[in-house]
């Protein structure tokens, strides 16, 4: 078994293997960065990383009632969409700068987490615009608003030299995508009537890479940007378009690995050369969460096609209130039918930093091989 100073070091490993996408995709064409310079984390995007944000705007995609938060602190339900801790919470842990990632709009805001970063996410948003009008949430050109209005506080608590490094040396991550395709395309089906699901990917990736761009123009840098899960997958899709026996639905599946794809050309291509001083990392969520689908036994899961929440098969938000859960959440993939456990969040976590370490080796390897 690791020592827990070597599980410490691998964590860290991992957060190198991100900069160094950022400063050469592991090509061994540029030093290693000198040190691991993390400010602050700032997050954008829907209810995997929303922290509560939902609770203060009037909408009814909201969570801040139990059963949400039964494994959190003191078990107490804060507006994340989920059991317990978040991906971003997980994130700024593993980052060692902070136990939580607070949401922007908790009225409880302290100003010593403008220093190390907050939440603008909204539940049910997207990068198609009308995604967050259908639900009443926070558009991610208003999630930019706020950051600008961030940026303001934090130069008023910290001065303007001081303000100006921590946002040079912060994590900027945007979360977006799945509800476009689950809800908005697919559910819905508002914009069935007018794109076919190639053109509507286009228009998800070139919301995403204008929501880039507008972010390096307020001075984001180091960007990493999450790719679209199998939304073909989640129980609520598996129960309302997966036939009797609640298959995943492939059609689903194919159009997030269609928009992954795209995104993932637009950041490594276009968008870096058109973000010359940018750091810009595409980081894959699909086939990680497929493989805790498809193979649940590796990771110790017993339930994957269900969620822990009432029958599992469709409740979510408001349905989980009344319907109880199950008894060991620790053996469920999914919290509810749309959004994984914290334990689900960790594996995924972890499984990004074991490929990462080995993309940091390989890098360090290659550096050293070319001095």
């Amino acid at each position: 078994m690791l020592c827990s100073h070597t599980v410490f070091s691998l964590r860290v490993m991992f957060w190198f293997y991100v900069i160094l996408l950022w400063l050469g995709a592991c090509e061994g064409k540029t030093e290693l960065p000198k040190n691991l310079n993390i400010k602050a984390v700032l997050v954008f995007g829907d209810s995997i990383v929303d922290q509560g944000n939902n609770n203060n705007i009037t909408t009814l995609i909201k969570c801040n009632f139990p059963p949400y938060g039964k494994d959190f602190i003191d078990g107490k339900p804060t507006g994340r969409f989920t059991n317990a801790k978040t991906p971003a919470d997980l994130i700024v842990e593993e980052l060692g700068i902070k136990e939580l990632m607070p949401a922007y709009l908790d009225p409880k805001l302290q100003a010593e987490d403008l220093k190390t970063g907050v939440s603008f996410a909204s539940g049910a948003c997207g990068y198609d615009p009308q995604t967050a009008v259908i639900t009443s949430v926070i558009p991610l050109s208003t999630q930019l608003n706020y950051f600008q209005e961030y940026v303001g506080k934090l130069k008023g608590l910290v001065g303007e030299k001081e303000g100006n490094d921590i946002l040079h040396n912060s994590l900027y991550l945007v979360v977006a995508g799945s509800n476009d395709l689950a809800n908005t395309y697919f559910t819905v089906g508002l914009r069935q009537k007018q794109y076919d699901i190639n053109s509507y990917t286009d228009l998800m990736v070139d919301g995403a890479a204008d929501f880039i761009q507008e972010l390096y123009k307020l001075g984001a840098r180091k960007i990493g940007v999450f790719g679209i899960p199998p939304v073909g997958c989640l129980p609520f899709q598996r129960t309302v378009s997966g036939g009797i026996f609640r298959m995943c639905v492939e059609e689903y599946n194919e159009a997030a690995l269609l928009a992954n794809t795209k995104l993932s050309a637009a950041i490594n291509d276009s968008l870096s050369k058109k973000l010359p001083q940018s750091k810009l990392v595409f980081i894959d969520l699909y086939d990680p969460m497929l493989d805790l689908i498809v193979n649940p036994q590796k990771y110790g899961f017993e339930v994957v096609e269900k969620g822990c929440c009432g029958t599992g098969n469709i409740e979510v938000l408001m349905l989980c209130k009344y319907g109880g859960t199950c008894e060991d959440d620790t053996k469920y993939l999914f919290w509810d039918s749309y959004h994984p456990t914290e334990r689900g969040y960790r594996i995924l976590v972890d499984q990004m930093m074991k490929k990462g370490e080995d993309c940091f080796v390989l890098a360090q390897h290659s550096q050293i091989s070319h001095q």
